[in-house]
């Protein structure tokens, strides 16, 4: 058995769909069980529906009528979609009479866009002669906590997700994305999330290979749109594809990864437009180019608190008082570097002052307390790099030639990735330096 997952561009049009189908269609001998994600930005319409909604404006006509001409477009019946259209409108409405949008109401909004997809690709397959049935991934046992909007996976439901799909006979296309707490809420595990729902229904199942499927040639050695040069990569570790993902790669969800590792399965991400090429292909080993690493990715919009201690507090004391008056107030730490005295903490998104005015109030009264904007952080990835002393200094070269200076620097002590922060205008010319480098 294999999975293959779309994602929403992939989906977004009559065209795609039907090349998505065939693509599943030509895996029938492999017993596939797909997992669908909303077709195209629908999940950005709905959130933007309801926050309208919460203003006392209800319009839903760019939602129905673009599934509604999709539907039309791929000759699926408009009753195949027209009660779970419905059903969110009405949504929608109660949300404008009441002038109220809980998460956990907004959760329940965006279900429509993966559970309209599931449909429409079922009956699209059914077209193609190959017997599918549309499911929604809480029915066969997708269960998560609460924490809706970002909803965890609970402990030990691969056996129940197993168990339901060994009673399918037909190809099941998933829900991804989304969940049910034990309450019986509609959950949503993040955006992206559904390459994760699809990894996790690959560990329950057992599956040969987990396919992820997008509109990109598979993981690249640097971002296309920043550097027209950048080349596939036939395969990583799984270890150099999660530090990928954490840092910045936009291809897989950081998460994604975590179940495949757990049971050995490889994970395949292709290219709908190209199915006949090979893509990348993450493996639990690594095979090492002759580069001086991978790829260079990196995550903009994200600040830097530097914090330096002014009563010789122990770091581990300072790091205690620091993480949790940031934890109070909700701000999410993405790097920790720390020295004898100070602490330079980067966050996983650029926070307004006004976000972070409290947790820097309380951490001042301990210490003294800087905060930058508009940063970001560059990250070089591959196994190439272990026991390789002179690679720091390469890449200082690279952007010390571009007039960069690299700041907070770390490297993980497996010595697969070196990450450094630079400010957002530096992005392009960084970027393209090492990239450079790696390309040799």
């Amino acid at each position: 058995m294999i999975v293959l997952k779309f994602g929403g561009n992939s989906l977004s049009a009559p065209d795609k769909v039907r090349r998505c189908a065939e693509i599943v269609k030509s895996a029938a001998a492999r017993k596939p069980v797909v997992v669908v994600s909303a077709h195209g930005k629908t999940t950005d319409v709905l959130i933007a529906c309801a926050k309208k909604a919460l203003e006392g404006e209800v319009d839903t006509e760019q939602f129905s009528s673009y599934h509604y001409s999709l539907a039309d477009s791929l000759r699926v019946e408009r009753v195949m979609i027209e009660p779970l259209v419905f059903r969110a409108e009405a949504m929608l409405h109660g949300i404008g009479l009441v002038r109220e949008l809980t998460p956990r109401t907004l959760d329940a909004i965006l279900s429509f866009g993966e559970r309209l997809a599931s449909r429409i690709f079922a009956s699209v397959l059914c077209q193609l002669e190959v017997a599918a049935v549309p499911l929604n991934s809480y029915d066969i046992g997708f269960l998560t906590d609460s924490n809706f909007g970002n909803a965890a996976p609970l402990p030990g439901i691969e056996e129940r997700i197993a168990e339901n799909l060994r009673a399918v006979t037909e190809v099941p296309i998933i829900t991804g994305f989304l969940g049910k707490d034990v309450k019986g809420n509609i959950t949503t595990i993040g955006r992206s999330g559904s390459d994760y729902t699809a990894a996790i229904i690959g560990a329950a199942i057992g599956a040969e290979e987990i396919q992820i499927w997008k509109d990109v040639d598979g993981v690249l050695t640097a971002d296309p749109s920043v550097d027209a040069r950048a080349r596939n990569l036939p395969k990583l570790s799984f270890t150099e594809a999660s530090e990928l993902a954490y840092y910045g790669a936009e291809v897989l969800h950081p998460s994604t990864l975590i179940p495949a590792i757990r049971k050995n399965i490889p994970v395949r991400v292709a290219n709908t437009t190209k199915p006949n090429q090979p893509g990348t292909l993450i493996l639990p080993f690594s095979t090492r180019t002759g580069q001086v690493a991978k790829s260079v990715v990196y995550k903009e919009d994200v600040a830097l608190l530097n914090v330096v201690s002014q009563r010789l507090l122990s770091i581990a004391t300072l790091l205690s008082i620091v993480l949790d008056a940031l934890a109070k107030q909700g701000i999410r730490v993405h790097m920790v570097v720390t020295s004898e005295a100070s602490i330079s903490i980067i966050t996983d998104k650029d926070y307004t002052e006004d976000e972070i005015a409290p947790a820097i109030a309380r951490i001042s009264e301990h210490a003294s307390v800087s905060y930058e904007r508009s940063m970001a952080i560059i990250c070089v990835v591959g196994e190439e790099m272990e026991g390789s002393p002179e690679v720091l200094g390469k890449i200082s070269s690279s952007i010390g030639r571009e007039g960069v200076k690299a700041r907070v620097v770390s490297q993980s002590a497996s010595e697969l990735n070196i990450a450094f922060l630079v400010r957002n205008s530096e992005i392009e010319k960084t970027v393209k330096a090492l990239h450079s480098l790696i390309l040799g």
